[in-house]
């Protein structure tokens, strides 16, 4: 087992054990830090005027984030009996995941909107992102982290001077708590599901436009693993966008997986329900394995729903021995070191394939985070 859960006395239900994350994904911060120090030194002082802090903030935000590679899986192609399928891997950002896309788009913002602090609440990879993304931008970062998640990534978020609050009970508990702090406290509130939903959409959606400028067309499929759907919602529209103004010849199916009877968004799809509907806490066991993708209540849920709809695609569960094997394959066969809980897009695509052999053509797969 690849965590350590033990009760701390809280009386049990949600948030009372203690779950110590030994797969969460690693990202470069420091070697990122000393590359763009100077563009970081103005960005982050008040001595300069706003449109050179933001120049320079901007200056990093587009020389370091995105870009990630899109490469052919000839190796696992071969392994599963499955033609021309491209990996996406989103561990080449920063903190080591897509989040830092959306951590970087919303400092940008609170920067160019006169804010001097911004809010979030993670139980991890998240506040790694928003942690740096806040320091390059000379903001204050205030983190709420649930208790009883313990992880090395804490000490990063630390490290680049966020100010970490542990509260009593879940993620989605903490996300209410951060988004009452910024509200009583005026300062910017970078959780999912708040005003600056589409802001998060739009940056998302530039994993659409760098697939399109590597393919020059949409591919058949995109499959990604959904957690609160933002990410699957957001390469949506940014293939939707891309489609309307005639750039594609398509929008891709979009392709849901999470971890196996523990998200909404999957649920819904398989339930056929209209919109999706929070699970019950009590029953969702979290493990080192799929901690990333579950969530009782999944913010953006709707959002992603509508993408898998809309576009004739479809949403399944993976198990974490399944995630976890599938993690081995891509590092022994194509060489990226990923979160097995990166892997539950690709999951999902497989087994529709293995029901009903797909037509020959091109199909990415989104993979959201790098491994230790």
């Amino acid at each position: 087992m690849a965590a350590d859960s033990v009760k701390d006395g809280s009386g049990g239900g949600p948030g009372s054990e203690k779950l110590v994350l030994f797969d969460d994904a690693r990202g470069e911060i420091s070697e990122i830090s000393r590359q763009v120090e100077d563009q970081r030194n103005i960005a982050a002082s008040r001595e300069y005027p706003l449109e050179e802090r933001l120049e320079a903030f901007e200056d990093i935000f587009d020389s370091e984030i995105g870009d990630t590679i899109l490469v052919r899986a000839r190796n696992i192609e071969r392994e599963v009996g499955f033609r021309q399928i491209y990996l996406k891997f989103e561990g080449g950002n920063p903190s080591g995941t897509q989040k830092d896309r959306i951590a970087f788009s919303q400092a940008m913002d609170a920067l160019r909107r006169g804010f001097d602090a911004i809010t979030i609440a993670t139980c991890g990879n998240y506040g790694v992102a928003a942690a740096l993304a806040a320091s390059m931008a000379g903001l204050r970062c205030v983190i709420f982290i649930p208790e009883n998640y313990h992880t090395r990534r804490i000490r990063e978020m630390e490290e680049v001077g966020a100010e970490i609050r542990r509260v009593r009970g879940d993620y989605e508990g903490a996300v209410e708590i951060s988004q009452d702090f910024a509200a009583r406290h005026e300062i910017y509130d970078a959780n999912p599901g708040g005003d600056n939903t589409s802001l998060q959409l739009r940056a998302y959606g530039e994993i659409a436009y760098e697939i399109y400028d590597e393919l020059r067309d949409a591919p058949a499929a995109v499959a990604v693993p959904v957690s609160n759907g933002t990410t699957i919602a957001g390469i949506y529209r940014g293939f939707l966008s891309l489609y309307r103004r005639g750039k594609t010849s398509r929008i891709p199916r979009m392709v849901a997986g999470s971890s196996y009877r523990k998200n909404p968004i999957v649920q819904a799809f398989l339930n056929n329900q209209q919109t999706c509907e929070d699970l019950e806490p009590d029953k969702i066991r979290e493990t080192a394995v799929n901690e990333p993708l579950i969530n009782w209540r999944s913010i953006d849920g709707d959002y992603a729903l509508e993408a898998v709809r809309l576009t004739g695609g479809w949403a399944t569960n993976a198990s974490d021995r399944s995630m976890t094997s599938f993690s081995r394959l891509i590092r022994e066969r194509e060489g990226l070191h990923v979160l097995p809980a990166s892997t539950a897009g690709l999951i999902a695509m497989l087994d529709r394939h293995r029901e009903n052999q797909f037509p020959s053509d091109r199909y990415v797969v989104i993979l959201t985070g790098r491994r230790s």
